[in-house]
């Protein structure tokens, strides 16, 4: 347990603990590992960092530095202090309030409903590639397909959630093997063409100055904290981990240096094939992968299998993602800030069914509303963004509490720590800000916007107002 001169702080955290030992302790550290380039390795984001075209190199390194290190820094130091389970969500509600934590687990656990919303355009759009570019135009076409896979894929989700990490990690290493190992292909399918057309000159490590506008810093901020967060929702877990405090700090400092090099390569090598006005937001890899392997004849076997392969990041990304949502109402719960009812366990399998299947249920109906009046792509942009910016106001918690967590808590780090916290909140609020601006062509931009501002203000205020009314049936004094 962390150290702490509060003694009401050292309670709760010992009460935590308590309701954290009737969880099955299922993650190891191979599993913590795994799970770390899951969350973090999101081939959504290729597409993003594609669009810098050749300035991509040096704005991967800008983003590495400034945001993803002291990511990892802060992420292990808290960690290490209260490897409690609920994560962030815990982190904040000790350094500050229950409302500040609150407001936290309500926009984790936003980004998480949008992010899986989009399995069914996800689903759709890599079918259409692994079988060949004539059924693409017509599988994206037809909105009842997509409706449809949606469901399904929801509905394996909750399955997968409800039996709980002893199956669900599994699905979550299997995963995260391929998809280094469809990266790694990526990365290397130029060179297979080295020597021959336009690519007898290809440079993975390009060094390009990028110009200063307001569409590369939008582009960069994407890169940056959409493509390089997830190290603190392994955290989530702590109460089914093993050895939190030790393990998920050793995992991130082994998986930080592989995520940098598979990102700055993969966009390399997407660059190869396709330019950036021409990106497939929704599958930039499996695009690149049918484009460079095109004049090979084992082309139709490789192709469809790589693109199946990497669809397995998505579902098991979609799966970790999921339960680990799930596993914020139950903690809400224990603190008295939601009803019991989303504490219940599965009897056998230990796990928050209630809190499971009111997520599948909300998940369910966000995938369905989104799609009505837009294209795919701009769906998919839609719930990218909006999920994003939710989660990055709860990143601007994590990197506020190394910096303004009350000293008495005895969790502020050394000098050189807060240095970088102050840099991976100016570089997340940057995102936050930059997020109602597009990177693709919308049908209006103005509307993207005011819908996007909208939907973050009125769910934050919904959110506040579910804390108000939860917080008066509290049975005890709430932190403050």
């Amino acid at each position: 347990m962390a150290t702490s001169v509060n003694a009401e702080f050292a309670a709760t955290e010992a009460r935590l603990e308590t309701r954290s030992s009737a969880l099955r302790k299922e993650l190891g550290f191979l599993d913590l590992v795994l799970a770390s380039i899951l969350l973090v390795v999101i081939p959504d984001f290729f597409g993003a960092a594609v669009k810098a075209g050749p300035f991509h190199v040096v704005l991967w390194l800008f983003a590495i530095l400034l945001f993803f290190i002291p990511q990892a820094f802060v992420v292990a130091h808290l960690n290490r202090l209260m490897p409690l389970e609920g994560g962030l969500y815990e982190w904040t509600r000790l350094a500050f309030n229950d409302g500040t934590g609150f407001l936290v687990a309500w926009n984790l656990w936003l980004y998480v409903v949008l992010y899986v919303a989009s399995a069914g355009l996800v689903t759709v759009n890599y079918m259409a590639y692994a079988i060949g570019p004539a059924a693409a135009a017509r599988l994206a076409a037809n909105r009842w397909v997509v409706l449809v896979a949606s469901v399904l894929t929801i509905g394996l989700l909750i399955f997968i959630a409800r039996f709980g990490l002893r199956i669900g990690k599994w699905v979550t290493n299997a995963g995260s093997i391929l998809t280094v190992l469809v990266i790694a292909l990526l990365a290397f399918m130029p060179f297979l063409h080295g020597g021959r057309g336009p690519l007898s000159a290809y440079h993975p490590l390009q060094l390009v100055a990028p110009p200063l506008t307001l569409f590369s810093l939008s582009v960069f901020s994407k890169m940056t904290f959409g493509a390089l967060c997830g190290f603190e929702y392994a955290a989530i877990f702590a109460g089914e981990s093993r050895n939190p405090a030790r393990h998920l700090k050793r995992a991130i400092l082994i998986t930080a240096p592989l995520i940098a090099l598979l990102y700055i390569l993969g966009t390399s090598a997407i660059l190869a094939y396709v330019p950036p006005e021409s990106i497939d937001v929704i599958g930039p890899i499996p695009q690149a992968l049918s484009r460079g392997f095109a004049g090979f004849g084992f082309a139709r076997i490789v192709v469809p299998v790589a693109i199946l392969l990497l669809f397995t990041n998505y579902l098991s990304t979609f799966a970790l993602n999921f339960t680990a949502n799930s596993r914020l109402p139950m903690v809400a719960g224990w603190d008295h800030l939601l009803p019991e009812w989303f504490t219940r366990l599965h009897v056998k399998h230990k796990t928050p069914v209630n809190s499971i299947l009111f997520l599948g249920a909300i998940t369910t109906a966000t995938s369905l509303v989104v799609l009505v009046g837009v294209g795919d792509q701009e769906a998919f942009a839609l719930l990218q963004t909006w999920g994003f910016t939710f989660y990055g106001l709860a990143y601007i918690a994590l990197f506020a509490i190394p910096l303004f967590a009350r000293k008495e808590r005895g969790i502020r780090p050394g000098i050189w720590l807060r240095i970088g916290a102050a840099s991976g909140f100016l570089v997340t609020l940057l995102f936050v800000l930059l997020s109602v601006f597009p990177i693709i062509s919308v049908r209006s931009e103005s509307a993207y916007a005011i819908k996007t501002a909208a939907v973050l203000i009125g769910a934050n205020a919904l959110g506040l107002l579910l804390y108000r009314i939860g917080s008066r049936k509290l049975p005890f004094t709430p932190l403050e």
